[in-house]
């Protein structure tokens, strides 16, 4: 089996390969996704801006799926060639080094023929101005780029990621996965459970599959699973291994953010919930599982592949309207 290290390395090389900053934007100032989302909004044609401009308030802003088209223009058709390499360039830059090549790899094998350009983009607001939004969506892909404009929510509001890597029905090890070390990850913690704690975690039938398990449910007594204050010091430390990996295919501000939100929120009232329900192979490595608070739903369904939806709130963060 692969080694975490061995799979690490080689996004590493992927990414340094993938990376390479956008011709012609060279500057004293590294550019982040931001300031390349400037860049892109001040080259746009008034035809391009009537597609893919919105208000900040535009209802849009707030909507997620696991395959959609938050505009209707394909970015790969729609745009230059230059826009296109920023487009790219705000992708990558809004994931790790380790994994920002992996993650390109995921979206391009999961859109298909078309690859990158097959994605959809839609700004709100106007960049530069201290309230705008980029967001990226397509097959397994909902990323948002706000420069804190959205207060009190990480990554800028709920995204998606997922991947499937060798069919729609993935195998039991998930071979090729680019998340699937996520599970493992949270399935180590479950072998460290006692008999008592093992049947607190375990639920039998999975959450929906939609934007709805993202809902946030703001009384800890509501969760279903087992809480992080029951579990042991060593268990804890673990649990905080999780989030590390969780966090890890994102860049350090939205890491640190979305941290700090959680911490704020309080890691102990976290519930850690798994589902019998999906169990591919019948092995109790448990494909479908939930990490929950008051504030923060971490959604990883592996079964038939891997879907994974996420959203981190502030305590005293007003509720958004949803799309």
């Amino acid at each position: 089996m692969t080694s975490r290290r061995d799979f690490l390395r080689r996004s590493a090389l992927a990414g340094a390969a993938l990376s390479t900053p956008f011709a012609g934007l060279a500057d004293e100032t590294p550019a982040t996704s931001e300031t390349l989302v400037k860049t892109l909004y001040d080259s746009l044609t008034e035809a391009q801006r009537g597609a893919l401009v919105l208000p900040f308030d535009h209802p849009l802003r707030t909507k997620i799926s696991n395959n959609w088209h938050i505009t209707d223009p394909h970015i790969g058709d729609f745009l230059t060639a230059d826009q296109n390499a920023m487009v790219r360039e705000i992708f990558l830059k809004a994931h790790s080094e380790e994994y920002a090549g992996t993650v390109l790899k995921q979206v391009e094998h999961d859109s298909g023929r078309a690859g990158f350009g097959d994605s959809s983009i839609a700004i709100f607001g106007e960049p530069g101005t201290g309230k705008f939004q980029f967001v990226l969506t397509g097959r397994h892909c909902t990323r948002r780029i706000d420069g804190d404009s959205v207060e009190g929510k990480a990554f800028g509001g709920p995204i998606f990621y997922g991947h499937a890597a060798e069919s729609f029905n993935e195998s039991a090890d998930h071979k090729g996965n680019a998340y699937w070390y996520q599970a493992q990850s949270a399935n180590r913690v479950f072998q460290m459970l006692d008999g008592k704690q093992r049947e607190a975690a375990l639920a039998e039938k999975a959450p929906p599959d939609n934007a709805s398990t993202i809902q946030l449910r703001r009384q800890a007594g509501d969760l279903p699973g087992l809480a992080l204050a029951d579990m042991t010091p060593d268990q804890r430390e673990a649990m905080q291994g999780v989030l590390r990996d969780l966090l890890m295919p994102f860049r350090e501000v939205d890491r640190a953010e979305s941290m700090k939100l959680v911490e704020k929120a309080g890691f102990d009232d976290l519930h850690l919930v798994f589902y019998r329900s999906g169990d591919i192979g019948d092995d109790g490595v448990w494909d479908n599982w939930r990490l929950e608070g008051p504030h923060m739903v971490w959604y990883f369904r592996g079964a038939p592949h891997v879907h994974t939806w996420v959203h981190i709130s502030d305590p005293e963060a007003p509720r958004e309207p949803r799309a």
